[in-house]
């Protein structure tokens, strides 16, 4: 797997690097320290996974990930920060992040790369533990406004709770195919991405 990691603190960025590559299955392509660095080292490496911090002088990695995102859809981010704010958490899974973790969980940091260049999703524990509480802070969503019906609805409920196409298909007793085409036009009509934009969707506007 190869990753690129960006960190405005040169110390932490090789201890990464030092602890990553001993594990034998990561190679650290190349380091940054900003997010101007970011965007222009994702474009020349096209890493398998970009490990970026926030909070950086020049550009954060908030806006840097934007930037990735928005020209690659299909770019893996893992953030890595001392920070749990949940402005960040929010802005970050909204745009398409594919996990946020704390530097204090250092020997989680490879595990949650691993799971994130397999298609997964990853917060670190005390991320999670303030997911109830941004759940909770929100004003109920108006589905009408996005044409979202009450099939539609229910399709978005079973994607948040885990369900595969073809768990939803045989709960809603629908084909996967039609299945497939429901969540096609949910995402386009609620602007989104993928399935995990959509789970994180729910639980931030809905449930």
């Amino acid at each position: 797997m190869n990753i690129l990691i960006v960190d405005d603190d040169k110390l932490v960025a090789l201890s990464l690097k030092t602890i990553l590559e001993s594990t034998d299955r990561i190679n650290v392509i190349a380091m940054g320290a900003d997010g101007s660095d970011a965007i222009t080292l994702f474009e020349e490496h096209k890493p398998d996974v970009l490990l970026m911090d926030i909070r950086m002088d020049k550009m954060t990695g908030l806006e840097a990930g934007e930037i990735i995102l928005k020209k690659h859809p299909d770019a893996k981010i893992l953030y890595l920060t001392t920070f749990s704010d949940d402005e960040y958490i929010v802005r970050a899974l909204n745009m398409g992040a594919k996990g946020y973790i704390l530097k204090q969980d250092f020997e989680g940091i490879a595990p949650a790369l691993e799971a994130v260049m397999n298609g997964q999703s990853v917060f670190g524990e005390k991320i999670i533990e303030k997911l109830p509480v941004l759940i909770n802070n929100k004003s109920r969503f108006d589905f009408s406004e996005h044409d979202i019906n009450e099939k539609e609805q229910e399709i978005i409920t079973l994607v948040a709770e885990g369900l595969s196409n073809k768990e939803i298909a045989s709960e809603l007793f629908l084909s996967e195919g039609t299945v497939r085409n429901y969540l096609s036009e949910i995402l386009e009509k609620l602007e989104l991405r993928d399935r995990t934009q959509l789970a994180i969707f729910y639980y931030t506007n809905v449930k």
